[in-house]
């Protein structure tokens, strides 16, 4: 994903980036700015390690004063707009922590999250005063505009893809549930991501913190039951009881009364598919039962070991005494995220987190 993304921040791109900066700043030199970022060793770069190097090099031919120079971003920011425009906050990071510029740096994080997300800058911000930046944080969960919420949640996330992890509240969540809690019902889906998110980065250290959270909040609104069953999707993937539980899904025992899976071809090579083929039948029962289907690989890693996988078939309430049956096509082609590696790979079939089923496929090299 980051190898493609990269590609974004080209010659094309930061000259008319660069025009747009020397229509509000006549000083600057577009062409420096230029061949100063992609220098020689440009094409070595990833995308954060591109992002940071305009970063810097806007730094070098920008106003050497910090509020001048933000004043010029400020002049541009409305036609800078998406996910290129990472660079407006993190140049508020990379040269705005100092404490004579504090709130200017909190304001240009505020404004520039609008347009793009600030929720990476803030958390060089979060990890040197923790206290002072999540008073902020409550009162931007407060503010009209949906990315400014967003930004209270997503940027205290302890365990933020591609960003500086929180290890204060990866000990500690206790600071940002106050943050949640104003979040629990936003009318934004953008917002209740977020929220739900942070939740379930909050499951992974600390389960018993979000399901006293779930207990709490249940009920609330339709919008926070949302928030509760995607922020412990975690949990519910682990068919932890209690979770299993709160979220009415029926107890495993003597539930499914018989269950077959296989795999064909049950042989194959990396880069081929193969067809899983699943039947069970729940007990006979006058009320409905709530069941998660879902089918789990061992997967063999690089040095032999196996690593599991679980990917979901469906999840839903059935009438007792049912008999389910449904195919699935699992590809075995390599991805960014996931090698695969030859080897006797087991494939489970999983009701409500408990085995019920499983077969065996031989993955082979490339032909």
């Amino acid at each position: 994903m980051a190898e493609a993304l990269k590609a974004m921040y080209n010659r094309e791109f930061l000259r008319r980036f660069g025009e747009k900066v020397h229509a509000a700043y006549d000083a600057f030199d577009m062409e420096g700015f230029v061949k100063a970022a992609m220098d020689e060793s440009w094409e070595g770069l990833e995308l954060k390690a591109r992002m940071r190097r305009i970063t810097e090099t806007l730094r070098t031919y920008l106003p050497i004063r910090y509020k001048a120079a933000l004043d010029v971003l400020f002049a541009i920011d409305v036609s800078c707009i998406g996910f290129p425009y990472l660079f407006f906050p993190d140049f508020v990071a990379a040269y705005g922590q100092e404490e004579e510029h504090w709130d200017l740096s909190m304001k240009a994080l505020e404004r520039f999250t609008q347009r793009s997300s600030s929720e990476f800058a803030i958390r060089p911000f979060l990890l040197s005063d923790p206290e002072r930046v999540m008073n902020q944080m409550m009162i931007w969960s407060q503010h009209s505009n949906e990315h400014v919420r967003r930004l209270a949640s997503e940027g205290s996330r302890p365990r933020l893809p591609w960003g500086a992890s929180l290890p204060m509240f990866k000990r500690d969540p206790t600071p940002v549930i106050p943050i949640l809690e104003q979040l629990k019902a936003d009318p934004s889906l953008y917002v209740r991501k977020s929220v739900a998110n942070n939740l379930n980065d909050i499951a992974k250290d600390h389960p018993s913190v979000v399901l006293e959270t779930v207990r709490r909040w249940s009920g609330v609104s339709l919008h926070t039951d949302w928030i509760l069953r995607q922020g412990c999707r975690t949990l519910i993937r682990k068919a932890d009881p209690e979770v299993m539980e709160l979220f009415g899904y029926a107890k495993t025992t003597d539930l499914v009364t018989s269950a077959s899976l296989s795999v064909l071809p049950s042989k194959l090579a990396i880069g081929e598919s193969c067809e899983l083929q699943y039947e069970l039948s729940t007990r006979e029962s006058e009320d409905p039962v709530h069941i998660r289907v879902e089918y789990g690989i061992d997967f063999v890693k690089a040095r032999g070991q196996t690593s599991r996988k679980l990917f979901l078939l469906f999840d839903r309430t059935v009438s007792g005494g049912k008999r389910l049956t449904g195919t699935r096509t699992h590809n075995w082609s390599n991805l960014t995220t996931r090698r695969h590696y030859p080897g006797e790979h087991r494939i489970t079939l999983l009701v409500n987190g408990r085995e019920v089923a499983y077969a065996g496929l031989m993955l082979y090299s490339f032909a």
